[in-house]
């Protein structure tokens, strides 16, 4: 049975963090301070008086380490500085201030399944076999064929589309990168580096302030160290995808709990990015009475609708992309805590994932506005730490599906049309992986926020422009028109976050129980209270479709006086129908 005093998706004491509307910041595309093209740390103090409009009580920041930038700052160079362009420690340090003085929590990411080649550490360990941090990192002799050619240790293909082994030509063997080759993947069986990694990656910046992190890549940390082949799926090139081998390894648990025991002594809030876990493994990893990390991500919504078993890049038919698929993996990842002592976490949008209006409803132009604000009313409603991405409260859409392939920015992107380039791919290949990249390349997160629809949306004040090119669609949505209109999307969100922050006991911790499971045009729910829907209830209602369909409440609504608490299109209208795209929450009297 539930404490009294504890949520209902809790047997736990009630913790900051389960309250919490997490707004995150990608730098490099959020404000540019100095007229470089490129955000920056005091563009983000700049802007947090917005960020506090938006309902949001804590910040999120990608990384903002120094680093040669191979991949956005995921490829660290030096945990105690701060990459030059995005600013200073000093910055930074106003930035933790800034956030704390006006109420707000503030999350780094933690990138310690690998650093950059350039990192200090890493040049040591590949000066010489013999050196004292050589077993820092993974190394691993070449295999031969029957013909003397040299191949990696196996046939692992990293995260970006190329081998995960890289040949050092000093040394004479290769290293695990399971991302980019300039990412060379730490050994965490050795206990000498995980200490250093601790005390520099997050001891140095608890003891600065910040309140949190999210966890990157937190499954990976743990390899099978035999490093056995990955079964062949693409024959047409040697390196196959092994996402089922080097996520939650043998010794993952440990290492988590290692990390674990530190965050503990800061009452600091964590969540993992989990992938390639199951819904059991969330659980695991996240209770409370086992503490490994506070929160994951689990991805089955972000891979929903891509063919995540084959090709991250490539879109399923639309007869795997049905609404009821959809609704399927937000009704168990609401349910799968529910008599535990795990803590779930919700988002539609973060920077590796393509923008929810393109992907989940409808972008075009007639419809942004409406498909912004019923998403809205979807996520306002789910149980669990809630995030949102930077241009997420404006509606913010994927960028034309014209854009040249040279306007892609993403190291992901990129390597990817790379490998197309090497398999000797057909036109018509191309011309599919460029439609496919159009609807979920990462890259459509992260175009500059559009602040107003002046030249760079606002952005920067450089002449020759931002770092990445702007979304086309920046003079039609921006933080500026929408600010003034009562009707956007962006005020859609204030008033939604405020429902959510005001009714936080049913919307946010409330027991998820979904109405049409079958249903291709409506997602129905109720949310509640108590177990025995005897308290509070919440009834949410959302067309994803064009053209005004009916519903009818659930079950659970029976005999409860009902009174329209937020709604799309401002009433109810037809109490048994839903107009095109409308999103309405119901909260009992």
């Amino acid at each position: 049975m539930t404490n009294a005093n504890s949520p209902v998706l809790t047997r736990g004491p009630k913790r900051w963090w389960q309250d919490a509307i997490i707004y995150q910041v990608w730098p490099a595309s959020f404000q540019d301070s100095n007229g470089d093209g490129m955000g920056d740390i005091p563009g983000i103090i700049s802007r947090l008086d917005y960020i506090k409009s938006t309902g949001a009580n804590t910040i999120w920041l990608s990384p903002m380490y120094d680093s040669p930038q191979i991949d956005m700052g995921y490829d660290i160079a030096d945990y105690n500085a701060i990459y030059p362009p995005y600013g200073t420690m000093a910055d930074m340090d106003a930035l933790i201030k800034g956030c704390h003085e006006r109420g707000l929590r503030i999350l780094c990411d933690l990138v310690i399944n690998h650093c950059s080649d350039q990192h200090k550490w890493f040049q040591e360990s590949r000066s010489s076999k013999d050196n004292p941090k050589r077993d820092w990192f993974i190394w691993r002799p070449a295999k031969y064929d029957a013909d003397g050619k040299r191949h990696p240790p196996n046939n692992w293909r990293s995260c970006f589309s190329e081998s995960a082994w890289e040949w050092d030509e000093k040394t004479q063997e290769y290293y695990l990168h399971l991302f980019v080759v300039g990412q060379p993947d730490f050994n965490w069986t050795n206990e000498e580096c995980r200490k250093a990694i601790i005390d520099s990656a997050i001891k140095y910046w608890l003891e600065k302030g910040v309140d949190g992190f999210r966890i990157d890549t937190a499954s990976m940390y743990s390899k099978p160290m035999d490093f056995p082949d990955a079964p062949v799926i693409d024959k047409d090139v040697e390196h196959q995808p092994a996402f089922h081998l080097f996520c939650d390894g043998p010794q993952l648990e440990d290492y988590l709990r290692e990390i674990g025991k530190v965050f503990a002594q800061y009452d600091s809030m964590t969540v993992g990015e989990f992938p390639n876990a199951t819904f059991e493994r969330s659980v695991r990893a996240t209770s409370a009475s086992d503490p490994q990390m506070s929160m994951n991500f689990h991805f089955s919504l972000c891979d929903f609708g891509r063919d995540v078993e084959n090709d991250l890049y490539r879109l399923l038919p639309a007869e795997k992309r049905r609404l009821s698929q959809f609704k399927e993996i937000i009704r168990a990842h609401q349910t799968h805590v529910e008599g535990t002592d795990s803590w779930p976490s919700f988002f539609l949008e973060n920077h590796d994932i393509a923008r929810a209006i393109s992907r989940y409803a409808n972008d075009a132009p007639e419809h942004r506005v409406a498909s912004g604000k019923m998403l809205a009313t979807l996520a306002a409603s789910q149980s669990g730490t809630l995030f949102l991405y930077q241009g997420q409260e404006i509606g913010t859409v994927n960028f034309p599906k014209d854009w040249d392939i040279e306007d892609y920015q993403d190291i992901g992107s990129i390597n990817y049309w790379k490998m197309l380039k090497a398999k000797g791919a057909s036109q018509q290949e191309f011309d599919t992986a460029k439609l496919n990249l159009s609807a979920l390349a990462r890259d459509h997160a992260r175009t500059p926020v559009q602040w107003s629809a002046e030249q760079h949306a606002g952005f920067t004040t450089n002449a020759k422009g931002p770092w990445m090119k702007v979304n086309d669609t920046y003079k039609d949505i921006n933080v500026a028109s929408q600010d003034k209109d009562a009707g956007s999307v962006l005020n859609y969100y204030r008033k939604a976050m405020q429902l959510r922050t005001k009714h936080i006991d049913v919307l946010g911790h409330g027991l998820f129980r979904i109405h049409d499971p079958k249903s291709d045009e409506t997602l129905v729910y109720a949310k509640l209270s108590d177990e025995q829907a005897k308290g509070k209830i919440a009834v949410v209602a959302l067309n994803f479709t064009t053209k005004e369909v009916a519903f009818t409440l659930p079950a659970e609504a029976k005999g409860k006086n009902l009174d329209l608490a937020l709604g799309t299109h401002g009433d109810a209208h037809d109490e048994g129908k839903l107009r095109p795209l409308e999103g309405r929450i119901y909260l009992s009297a």
